[in-house]
């Protein structure tokens, strides 16, 4: 059997374009999904961002008081000091920098790092200019006569302690926020404590009158500055080290096995899957675990375990392939899968509608190849639906079918050998897609997936399962008594031979239906409209620019908790989704 793929997965194609006319033939190329590891830089990035965020609202807030007060004839200096109107221009010069600082900040979140270190410095100088700049003014100047000799001492004093606060302050801040190593944060809050120690210098050359103050305005000076430095280089190493503990500690808990995980995309019946990327190959794949109440029966863990070990035989190409698999630290069971870019077949039809049948023909050989060769292997799928199945484009090649997750999968040879690991008279799968012999708790074999792809082709071809009850009882009955709706009653022009193609797949006896994938393969292959889809009309059709909505991950399920469709365990006793 050769079902047919897209150039150098199978022999047999046929290069008939498609008819232009037709209205599901929608453009999809997905953007390739590139998985990003966030590194400590990155950890670094966003709490810097979010500090920054910070000091600039603390610096806009008081400054902007404090040249509102200097507007109403409430300076926050005496007119003593000599500043004049500058009590006012300054905090407003500060009000200014730090609302132009913090648009930015909230205009641009993706900022980098080297940009934020930029704009950190920007705020912090800008602060550190002013504050110098008035200190060194009000030393500078001159004090008004009076006939109390200690004036100018005391105001220079005053000033002096006065002047020196908000460096203080800016010190500790800048240590005790913003994320530094022991070398950058001690030649940051080195600076600003500079500040004060040169304004005051410089004051004093330009002004005698201030000499006879120095050695009280020195130590005022100093002492504050100096211990704001010590707990602002302490702070910031300490907390540095303490982030990249942390950090160090989340990235080994996000280890499992030569894995790192990246980020979750989604969680279905069996358990909850995450991107992640091989440590030493960087090679993005799929990891999959599987819940802890299903890990946890030890029955229920040999039997996934010897079944992943049988999947990882498989090589058709249209089979999703299992790189690995083993337990974590917890006692987890996972297996590593690759990881594909493109929509479900789910997604497809449920965004694009139905899809003409000469491409439901043309994807679903393909997945009869993919189960023809696990068959063979006595492998039987049992959890066939659409969330299943991703319409991938790999490595140049179009509409490629992937068969995945493999997580009901059973041996038929473990399942005679050993009653323990097939639960007899538990219902596993998906209610929507289930054949009879499934939803009743029996044994199933090749021919119970013939029934599934029945119906996974009637949803692509009719935009539903082929029952439509609302709960989970009633599919499971419907699959055991109903009769298979007609196919053509529903979408009228599918044509005749398809639609008996699928009502045979959709029989009730499994005698009744195709005994092997390869006869359905057959059967497919003689239907008329086969030709309708190739390799060139799918190349076409992926090659339209338009953006689709955003489709689901391979690994990521469509469905919801409660969602018929979802995959469910029913107990003879009664049902219940998992």
């Amino acid at each position: 059997m050769s079902p047919p793929a897209p150039p150098g997965l199978a022999a047999t194609a046929v290069a008939t374009p498609p008819q232009p006319t037709d209205p599901t033939r929608v453009p999809t190329p997905p953007p390739a999904c590139v998985p990003t590891t966030d590194g400590f830089a990155e950890d670094t990035r966003r709490l810097l961002r979010e500090r920054l965020l910070v000091t600039h609202v603390a610096v806009a807030l008081l400054a902007g008081a404090g040249s509102l007060l200097g507007l109403v004839g409430v300076p926050i200096l005496p007119p003593e000091a000599g500043l004049g109107r500058d009590v006012v221009v300054f905090p407003a010069v500060a009000f200014g920098q730090a609302l132009a600082g913090l648009l930015f900040l909230r205009r641009y979140p993706d900022t980098p790092l080297g940009t934020l270190r930029w704009v950190e410095f920007s705020h912090f100088g800008a602060f550190a200019l002013l504050s110098g700049a008035a200190r060194f003014l009000v030393l500078a100047a001159h004090p008004a006569d009076s006939p109390d000799p200690r004036h100018a001492i005391l105001l220079y004093r005053f000033v002096a302690v006065i002047t020196n606060y908000p460096l203080v302050f800016a010190v500790v801040l800048y240590g005790v926020l913003i994320p530094n190593t022991r070398r950058r944060s001690l030649a940051g809050a080195g600076l600003l404590a500079a500040v004060p120690v040169v304004a005051t210098a410089a004051a004093a050359l330009a002004n005698p009158e201030v000499l006879p103050s120095l050695e009280f305005i020195a130590p005022v000076t100093a002492a504050p500055l100096f211990m704001a430095l010590v707990v602002a280089v302490f702070s910031a190493t300490r907390a540095t080290q303490l982030r990249r503990e942390v950090y160090e500690a989340r990235r080994e808990a996000e280890q499992v096995g030569a894995y790192t995980l990246v980020r979750k995309l989604g969680e279905g019946g069996m358990g909850e899957v995450f991107l992640a990327e091989h440590r030493l190959l960087k090679r993005p794949c799929a990891v999959k675990f599987v819940r802890a109440e299903f890990a946890a029966d030890r029955s229920v863990a040999a039997r996934f375990e010897r079944e992943v070990r049988a999947v990882t035989t498989l090589a058709h190409p249209n089979t999703v392939r299992v790189y690995d698999y083993g337990r974590a630290d917890d006692g987890g069971f996972y297996y590593v899968m690759e990881y594909l870019d493109g929509p479900t077949l789910e997604r497809l039809v449920r965004d694009r509608g139905p899809l003409p049948p000469g491409r439901a023909v043309y994807l679903l050989r393909q997945l009869c190849g993919a189960l023809a060769e696990a068959h063979g292997l006595g492998l039987v799928h049992r959890d066939l639906k659409p969330s299943n199945v991703l319409v991938a484009k790999l490595g140049g090649q179009f509409d490629v079918a992937k068969l995945l997750d493999f997580g009901l999968v059973q041996d038929q040879a473990t399942a005679e050998s050993d009653g323990r690991l097939t639960r007899t008279g538990t219902v596993l799968g998906t209610p929507a897609y289930m054949c009879p012999e499934q939803a009743g708790g029996e044994a199933v074999d090749a021919r119970g997936d013939v029934y599934s792809l029945g119906a996974v082709a009637y949803f692509v071809l009719a935009g539903n399962p082929p029952f439509g009850a609302t709960t989970v009882g009633k599919l499971l009955a419907a699959h055991l008594t109903q009769p298979p709706p007609d196919l053509r009653t529903v979408r009228p022009d599918v044509p005749a031979d398809l639609a008996a193609v699928v009502a045979r797949c959709l029989a009730k006896a499994p005698a009744d239906r195709y005994q092997t994938m390869t006869d359905l393969d057959a059967a497919l292959a003689a239907c008329g409209c086969a030709a309708d889809w190739s390799v060139r009309a799918a190349a076409d059709w992926w090659a339209v620019p338009a953006f689709p909505p955003r489709p689901r991950t391979p690994t990521q399920p469509d469905q919801t908790p409660g969602d018929p469709d979802a995959t469910c365990v029913r107990e003879p006793a009664g049902e219940r989704s998992v």
